[in-house]
């Protein structure tokens, strides 16, 4: 087993405070469903930590608020996401306001997404 991090306590915290579309999303996706992708939320992956991860699809999706857009923002989004990709791991953004709009859509979108990966994981050939 792993020793804990400092990103990993810093995670525990954000687990605590999440904002009000992470909420939203988070109370639909939670539970454990049989055929259903499981997505953990404010997961540490090395120096960062994920909004929402499903390990088995290697699934980011990532809740903006209106501060992605300004200032060094978007560069620290976008070296964030390339490192993710280096790593294997596709990211999306979601804007927060689509998620305030409606959360329900947002969430099986999110469970259609890991799906396609997951099935396009399985049926890959293997190294």
């Amino acid at each position: 087993m792993r020793s804990p991090t400092p990103n990993h306590a810093f995670a525990r915290k954000l687990r605590s405070e999440l904002s009000l579309p992470e909420k939203l999303i988070w109370v639909r996706i939670r539970g454990r469903e049989p055929g259903r992708p499981v997505f953990r939320r404010q997961h540490p992956v090395r120096p960062y930590v994920l909004d929402f991860y499903c390990a088995t699809a290697r699934l980011c999706v990532e809740i903006d608020g209106q501060g992605h857009g300004f200032g060094d923002q978007p560069a620290r989004d976008e070296r964030r996401d390339a490192f993710l990709h280096a790593i294997g791991i596709d990211v999306v953004r979601i804007p927060a306001s689509t998620v305030l709009d409606d959360p329900e859509t947002v969430v099986e979108w999110m469970w259609t997404m890991a799906r396609e990966r997951m099935a396009r994981a399985a049926s890959a050939p293997s190294v």
